[in-house]
């Protein structure tokens, strides 16, 4: 077997995986829809690729995905370089969320964390100030969940262990729940 294919075997073994992730993924987009209709907001969070993600994600709920529709108030909390290494610098990187947090996040909002370990303390202390705040949290973590995992209202557990497959999987479904949202607001 060559190295691309033990790869694209990976691939479909973890996709084929989230075949029944279906209900939890639809209960993540009835919670984002009714936050969005009362007025709330999304927030995500990431380190790495898992950053990107949170942008990605981001950019496709406050931009559009497919359709033209109104724009709906998601955030990105890895994007403000001069707000993540100030907090970073001044209070630790552990707490570059949880500040942000602090300032923006309100009882009816979301907060999606994406953590391929399910590990990171920046996201650990995120989830528990929103948890506090009453907030909902959505996790898209990896197999073993972590320490996230508990923590989540929602949790999407990828079924593999490394961080570029368990990111293809949060790939697929992510888009999907963006999919789904745009349509409730098209």
């Amino acid at each position: 077997m060559s190295t691309w294919e033990r790869v694209h075997a990976e691939h479909v073994r973890v996709i084929e995986g989230l075949r029944d992730a279906g209900t939890v993924i639809d209960q993540m987009v009835e919670r984002i829809v009714g936050c969005f209709r009362v007025g709330g907001k999304v927030l995500t969070i990431g380190n790495g690729g898992s950053a990107a993600d949170a942008q990605h994600i981001a950019a496709e709920l406050l931009g559009r995905f497919k359709q033209d529709r109104q724009a709906l108030p998601a955030l990105a909390l890895t994007t403000d370089s001069s707000t993540v290494t100030a907090i970073g610098n001044d209070l630790g990187y552990e707490r570059v969320f949880e500040r942000q947090l602090q300032a923006l996040l309100q009882k009816d909002d979301i907060l999606w964390a994406l953590s391929t370990s399910g590990n990171s303390p920046n996201v650990l202390g995120a989830a528990r100030l929103a948890r506090e705040r009453g907030a909902v949290v959505i996790g898209f973590v990896g197999e073993s969940g972590g320490d996230l995992a508990a923590l989540c209202d929602h949790v999407l557990r990828v079924p593999a262990r490394t961080s570029e497959r368990i990111q293809e999987g949060h790939l697929l479904a992510y888009h999907y729940v963006c999919e789904r949202v745009e349509a409730a607001f098209a």
